[in-house]
């Protein structure tokens, strides 16, 4: 069995609900961003062009690396690509607070970079896709067209999170209220959607759960250390490098998903990669949080590392954003 000729089983009205849960992650994340998220970004761009150059530059280009290294099929390494070309996913929050990083950071970063997004994902997808070797039959095979992949990007995503900005703007008592409930009832739906699509092909999944789990593990390993690398080589605080580790290291791979299925028909190798991905990924970001949190308080006595327990010491607010832990 080849798992560049599989096509995974997928009714076409799920599809319709997996495009509203999408919807509604973007909607959850713009409740929760304010007009400060964005001057904090301009206020201090430093951080924000890091994550962004290792978002939209490093990540897929040592992602094209690896799909030559690894014993991955043509339908395996564009899965790769598009995970890597794809939107930090919002759970980059709730593990940056886990593991005592900057949340104000990520929360700013995830915001601007959903929004750029928008419009470098598609073309993203298309440049890397084309120079590879192999898989670039496949996008001349499905014929992807980046403006129409565009358009209903915007159409899924950009329309929901600009509609969550206007309201969070116009009604930011409302959006307070239900904003918990529409990030934790949309992820944990996106969650279940992916068990369900694995569970629903569990045959095809079994037949390549070897070199999947390695592959994905290694890709997401990778894509961590390149969130701290980078933090590191900028110069960056304890606190942002763990922002900004999960910041790069946590993709929306639900989103990449959907795409799988909506421009590559379901294509084995992409959507088992994407699919796997997607639970990986909260599993080992789960694991590094906690971990990196554990480490910083027998290091520190707090999980917030020495900055955190300066500034109680001083009963002033955290320290700058990129001074030194």
């Amino acid at each position: 069995m080849n798992i560049d000729d599989v096509v995974l089983n997928f009714a076409p009205g799920t599809l319709v609900v997996l495009n509203v849960v999408l919807g509604l992650i973007m909607f959850g994340i713009a409740l929760d961003t304010s007009p400060e998220d964005f001057k904090v970004v301009a206020r201090k761009p430093k951080p924000f062009v890091i994550a962004i150059l290792a978002q939209l530059v490093v990540l897929p280009a040592v992602t094209f690396a690896l799909t030559l290294i690894l014993p991955v099929t043509p339908s395996m390494a564009l899965g790769m690509i598009l995970v890597a070309c794809c939107p930090p996913g919002n759970i980059s929050q709730v593990l940056t607070h886990r593991s005592g990083g900057n949340v104000a950071l990520s929360v700013s970063m995830t915001a601007v970079s959903n929004l750029i997004y928008i419009f470098v994902l598609p073309l993203s997808v298309a440049f890397w896709g084309s120079l590879h070797p192999t898989a670039r039959s496949l996008l001349t095979t499905v014929e992807l067209n980046p403006w129409t992949m565009l358009l209903d990007i915007f159409l899924i995503i950009g329309l929901p999170f600009l509609a969550g900005l206007a309201i969070r703007a116009r009604f930011p008592g409302f959006a307070a209220k239900v904003q918990p409930f529409v990030k934790w009832f949309s992820l944990l739906a996106l969650v279940g959607f992916i068990v369900a699509a694995l569970a629903g092909n569990w045959a095809y999944f079994v037949a390549f759960l070897g070199v999947i789990v390695v592959v994905v593990a290694i890709h997401d390993a990778v894509a961590l250390a390149i969130g701290y690398t980078t933090a590191v080589v900028g110069g960056l605080g304890t606190r942002e490098r763990k922002a900004m580790t999960f910041e790069v290291g946590i993709r929306n791979a639900g989103l990449g998903l959907g795409l799988v299925f909506t421009f590559f028909g379901g294509l084995g190798g992409m959507a088992i990669v994407a699919g796997w991905w997607g639970i990986w990924d909260i599993i080992a970001g789960l694991i590094v949080a906690s971990l990196w949190a554990l480490h910083t308080k027998r290091r520190t006595g707090s999980p917030k590392g020495d900055a955190s327990r300066h500034a109680l010491r001083n009963r002033t607010a955290p320290a700058d954003p990129e001074s030194a832990a």
